[in-house]
C-alpha cells in the first residue's frame, strides 16, 4: 500500500474510532408537566410545598380553568421544586415575609371600622378595602399607611358597608337574633353544632323554629379576633353530616380543609339559600365596628343578614363559617368566612 494511502486509511480508522468510542451525549429526563387536580388536593399540595419550599414561596392559587395550582416563587431553584411536584410556578417579587409584614403594619396603623385586607397572590399583594362608611379623613390616612408600605399593597373602594351577617328571623333562632347553622360536629362523643361568633354572643339558647323550644344552648363563643361559637344540643334533634342545599336536596360533609385562591365554594344560608362562587382571598382581616377578626376567607359570594354562621363548602369538604360581608344577593358583593378547621381545633371538635 503507498504510504500515502496507508496514512490516510489510518486517519480514517482513527476518526472512526474516536466517533466510535464517544459517548454520546446525555439525555435529560423531561420535567413533568403539571397536571390537573381538584381544588381540595390544589389545597393540600399547597400546603406541603409551602413547608418545603419555605421563604421561597409566596403564597398559591388554584386555576379552575385549567384546574392546576398555580405556586408564587422567588428563584429559578424554587421554581424547578414546583414543577417536580407538579404544580405551576410563577416568579414574583414579593416574598410572604413581607406581605405578612404589610398586614401586620395595617393591622398596627390602620384598624379603621370599614376596611379589610387579605393576600391576593394572584396579583402578589395585599389588596385593601374600605366602605362607604370609611370618612374622607380616615381615607386619607388609609391611603398614607398603603403608600408607605410600597407597591405590594393596593387600595380599592367598595359600594356597601362591611357587617356581620346576623339578623332576627329565621333558621337556627335566639330571642333577639337569627343565624344560620354551619356544621354538626362531635366532641367528647356528644353532638354540638358550629355557627358564627358573633351569633354565640348574642344568644344563649337556641331554637328550631322562632319562640320554639330549646334545641341547643352555646357552649363558648368567641367575637372578635377570631368568628366562632360551638353550640351543644340540648333536645332530641336529627344532626346530620350535611348541608341543607334548600332545593329539596342535601350535601353530605365529611371532612374539613384549608380552602385556596380561586376555588369554586357555595354557601348555603336560612336568608338566600345556596349561592356559588370563588375564593378571591386569604388571611384576611375584616374591621367591623364591632372589632376586628383575622384569619378570614374571601369570597366574591354574596349573603344577607340572618346567614351568619352558615357553611362555606366544596363538595363534601367543609371550609368555613359565614362572618360577614357587604352587598346583597340582588345587586352582588363580597364575604368574608371563619375557616373550619381553626375553630375545630379551638374546640377539640370533629366534624360529626
Amino acid at each position: 500500500m503507498p504510504a500515502r494511502r496507508a496514512a490516510l486509511f489510518g486517519a480514517a480508522a482513527a476518526a472512526l474510532m474516536a466517533v466510535t468510542l464517544t459517548p454520546p451525549p446525555a439525555i435529560a429526563s423531561p420535567t413533568p408537566a403539571p397536571h390537573p387536580v381538584s381544588a381540595v388536593q390544589a389545597a393540600h399540595l399547597a400546603t406541603t410545598l409551602a413547608a418545603k419550599l419555605k421563604g421561597a414561596a409566596a403564597g398559591s392559587y388554584y386555576d379552575a380553568t385549567t384546574h392546576r395550582l398555580v405556586v408564587n416563587v422567588l428563584d429559578d431553584g424554587s421554581a424547578a421544586t414546583v414543577r417536580e411536584a407538579g404544580a405551576v410556578p410563577k416568579l414574583v417579587r414579593n416574598p410572604q415575609a413581607r406581605l405578612d409584614a404589610d398586614r401586620e403594619a395595617l393591622n398596627a396603623e390602620a384598624a379603621i371600622p370599614g376596611t379589610a385586607w387579605a393576600d391576593d397572590p394572584r396579583v402578589n399583594q395585599v389588596v385593601v378595602t374600605a366602605d362607604p362608611t370609611v370618612s374622607d379623613a380616615d381615607m386619607a390616612k388609609l391611603t398614607a399607611v398603603a403608600r408607605s408600605l410600597g407597591d405590594a399593597v393596593t387600595v380599592r373602594r367598595t359600594s356597601a358597608k362591611f357587617r356581620p351577617l346576623i339578623e332576627g328571623g329565621d333558621a337556627i333562632w335566639g330571642s333577639t337574633a337569627r343565624c344560620s347553622l354551619g356544621f354538626n360536629v362531635v366532641r367528647g362523643g356528644q353532638p354540638y353544632f358550629l355557627t358564627a361568633g358573633h351569633c354565640g354572643n348574642a344568644v344563649s339558647s337556641w331554637s328550631a323554629t322562632q319562640n320554639g323550644p330549646q334545641i341547643a344552648a352555646t357552649a363558648a363563643s368567641t367575637f372578635p379576633g377570631h368568628d366562632y361559637s360551638l353550640v351543644r344540643y340540648t333536645g332530641v334533634v336529627d344532626h346530620p353530616s350535611a348541608v341543607n342545599l334548600y332545593n329539596g336536596g342535601t350535601q353530605s360533609i365529611s371532612k374539613a380543609a384549608d380552602a385556596i385562591t380561586g376555588e369554586a365554594v357555595r354557601r348555603s344560608g336560612s336568608t338566600t339559600g345556596v349561592h356559588s362562587g370563588h375564593v378571591t382571598g386569604l388571611n384576611a382581616t375584616v374591621n367591623y365596628s364591632e372589632g376586628q377578626v383575622n384569619g378570614l376567607i374571601q369570597t366574591d359570594v354574596c349573603a344577607e343578614p340572618g346567614d351568619s354562621g352558615g357553611p362555606l363548602f366544596d363538595g363534601a369538604t367543609a371550609l368555613g363559617l359565614t362572618s360577614g360581608g357587604s352587598g346583597d344577593c340582588t345587586s352582588g358583593g363580597e364575604t368574608f368566612y371563619q375557616p373550619v378547621p381553626q375553630a375545630l381545633q379551638a374546640y377539640g371538635a370533629q366534624l360529626g
